[in-house]
């Protein structure tokens, strides 16, 4: 065919006939094989018919004839992107810069697709060479900004998310990310002028509405936040996680009518396969462990999926000691500090070499102080990138590394999704399933985790003989002891506790602790004041409809230090464990000053802990499997003065005999969990679960 075929091939094809030019195109390049113009613009139209897979097929034979044509390795990366196949697309926008050295908007997408593989120094690299090119470009600042935020170069992305303002005011998605980086440095009145600024712009933008949700709660503007997270429902219904948004506001708020109207529908999105509520929130709704694995499972894919490529792969590291990494943000004052410390302290430092990758800020207290002595390597990531911790592990050999977090606030989750170990553990801080393939084992005991519910778990689970919760035998309470009078209790009453988050107290629940007061005269229910005033204006109101004065509920001050609280929690009688989501720490707490704790079994690891500590601590009587005898149990307690006084008698003396509080014990028997991870992955074989043997 003749230059006047392409000629007409091209006119259709620009005048958007695009069956038919394809049709023409054919033609010329059977006739041609060779006819680069015919073979690059079927490309092109299929390309914008959104067939990439036929666009690539053309263009790539178009490319074979003329190999230094960028402006074809360009389209190639284009559609190598739109396929998700990012990795090719870096390949071919690399061919392009290779064609045309100074082609700024190859730089450009090359960013883009280098960031999205979680090479961000690199992608920030390619931007900077674009911004030379082409300046003047407000996405391009974006983009950097993007790649920086996510190296946790905050204030470098703060300054490009604002130049990328004044090049163009209007750049909404700008104005919501620059907010989100605003509020992960704690400028919070800043970001919330940033999204405030998005939403005036855009009244329907669903993501600054629910990130202004964010700010409004972390400001203690209850309120405020349902009514964003409201908004962002009515925009968009099936908006990723602002329904668990609100249901966890109302949980927090103790707003029991709006939780029970809005879980079936949570439920029926997890089960669906949605991100609908984050894992965490989720496991204080009375949800079966099986609907548990189904939102961790969800939560992963959408947050923190595997890495293309592992950071570790397949090298056997030869030691003298077993190198174990533990990477928290609870190295300092932290209820899990607490609890940690001394199992920090036991490791046995001629068999393990052991490393804290520290998140947190880390204010120097003397339990801070008793941390970093504790390891043999103390590492503070909170300016390092997820890429650069997980580099940190690998360069340093670890062997084991421990999830200190889950995916509790502020975890960071995807530097084991980069596998930088052999072997990655989920312990302590997330009571459940992460349903993670890189994460290889769950540490738990016969209670939370009893034989049978392996199913529920994707990490394969090693029991601990006596209780997974670790405990410090040497935490100080503090010498002097407030009177009731000054805690503000009777000097005769009963005092039932419960010094517990507002989300895991529950209707039936609190009906239950309402009814002990109405049938025990003159008891009180002790609970913290906390930061949320709803809570306690719910509470009371839900006291004053069973007919109690105002006077029943008494709400303890926040204290400055631990050992305060522990000496005031000495003057309560009985503590009145949570569920679905039992008390942890805050067990411990109880039982360690020698106050008793009453437990009502749940179904899922998180409300199963208070069972294992008191089995744990010989109090096996404490242990109940149904609201109905855990109600009885405790008025039992309160009207039998023998028996009470009996059961803290016991306590007193099993606190010092029994396995809860003995630290060295427990540390014994995590660290022969250790080695057996270890010598499976030494031999090459697969993780397996199994039971740690007690010690004698």
């Amino acid at each position: 065919m003749d230059d006047s075929s392409l000629q007409r091939a091209v006119s259709l094809h620009q005048s958007g006939n695009l069956t038919e030019a394809q049709a023409l195109y054919r033609a010329i390049v059977k006739q041609d094989p060779k006819n680069f113009e015919g073979l690059y613009r079927l490309g092109i139209s299929f390309a914008q018919q959104s067939k990439f897979d036929h666009a690539v097929k053309w263009i790539k034979r178009a490319l074979a004839l003329r190999p230094d044509f960028a402006q074809g390795h360009f389209d190639l990366g284009s559609l190598y992107g739109q396929l998700g196949r990012v990795a090719l697309a870096v390949k071919s926008l690399e061919r392009a810069i290779a064609c045309n050295p100074d082609y700024g908007e190859a730089y450009h997408n090359l960013g883009n697709a280098l960031n999205e593989l979680g090479q961000s120094e690199e992608a920030i690299a390619a931007f900077d060479r674009a911004i030379v090119l082409t300046p003047a470009i407000a996405s391009l600042y974006f983009n950097r900004a993007n790649a920086l935020k996510k190296l946790l170069r905050h204030s470098e992305a703060i300054d490009d998310y604002q130049k990328a303002l004044v090049i163009e005011p209007d750049h909404v998605q700008a104005l919501n990310n620059l907010g989100n980086c605003l509020y992960e440095t704690k400028h919070f009145d800043e970001a919330t002028e940033a999204f405030k600024r998005a939403i005036a712009l855009n009244p329907d933008y669903a993501s600054a509405h629910f990130n202004l949700a964010n700010v409004q709660r972390q400001c203690g503007l209850w309120r405020d936040a349902g009514e964003s997270l409201r908004r962002v429902i009515d925009i968009d219904p099936g908006y990723d996680y602002a329904l668990g948004a609100l249901v966890s506001l109302r949980m927090y708020c103790c707003d029991w009518d709006a939780v029970d109207r809005y879980v079936p529908q949570v439920i029926k999105g997890v089960r669906a396969g949605k991100p609908t509520i984050d894992p965490f929130t989720f496991l204080a709704l009375n949800a079966s462990p099986a609907d548990q694995l189904i939102c961790a499972q969800t939560g992963m894919r959408k947050e923190c999926p595997p890495a293309p490529a592992a950071i570790w792969r397949g090298e056997k590291y030869r030691h003298d000691k077993i190198r174990i990494a533990y990477l928290q943000g609870d190295f300092s004052d932290h209820p899990m500090a607490h609890l940690t410390v001394g199992l920090f302290e036991h490791h046995d430092r001629s068999r393990f070499e052991t490393t804290a990758i520290a998140f947190d800020a880390g204010k120097q207290t003397p339990l801070r102080q008793r941390m970093v002595d504790a390891f043999d390597h103390f590492i503070d990531v909170r300016q390092t990138s997820d890429q650069d911790v997980a580099k940190i592990l690998r360069e340093n050999e670890i062997d084991i590394a421990i999830d200190g977090k889950g995916y509790t606030q502020d975890a960071r989750t995807n530097i084991f999704a980069l596998r930088p170990a052999p072997v990655q553990v989920n312990y302590l801080a997330y009571p459940g399933t992460m349903g993670a393939p890189y994460m290889d084992y769950i540490i738990g005991d016969r209670f939370v985790i009893p034989p049978g519910d392996e199913k529920y778990y994707s990490e394969q689970v090693v029991r601990l003989p006596d209780t997974y919760l670790v405990n410090d035998s040497r935490r100080s309470i503090a010498e002097t002891t407030p009177t009731r009078a000054e805690a503000g209790l009777p000097e005769n009453g009963f005092v039932f506790c419960a010094f517990t988050n507002g989300y895991k107290i529950t209707k039936p629940l609190f009906d239950c602790w309402l009814r002990l007061l109405t049938q025990v005269d003159g008891s009180v229910l002790w609970l913290p004041a906390g930061k949320n005033p709803i809570v306690l204006d719910n509470l009371c109101t839900a006291a004053e409809a069973h007919g109690l004065a105002p006077g029943r509920l008494v709400f303890a001050d926040y204290t400055a230090t631990n050992r305060g609280h522990l000496a005031r929690l000495c003057l309560a009688d009985l503590s009145l464990d949570t569920l679905p989501y039992g008390a942890h720490s805050t067990a411990s707490d109880s039982l360690y000053v020698g106050t008793p704790i009453i437990t009502c079994r749940g179904t899922t690891f998180a409300g199963r802990v208070g069972a294992g500590l008191l089995s744990a601590v010989g109090l096996g009587e404490l242990i109940t499997e149904t609201l109905d005898e855990y109600e009885n149990l405790a008025l039992k307690i309160a009207r039998d003065p023998k028996f009470h006084t009996a059961l803290k008698a016991k306590l007193a003396r099993n606190i010092r005999t029994t396995a809860l509080f003995d630290t060295a014990r427990f540390t014994r028997h995590i660290e022969a969990a250790y080695q057996t991870m270890w010598e499976r992955a030494q031999q090459g074989l697969s993780p397996k679960a199994f039971d740690v043997p007690a010690l004698p």
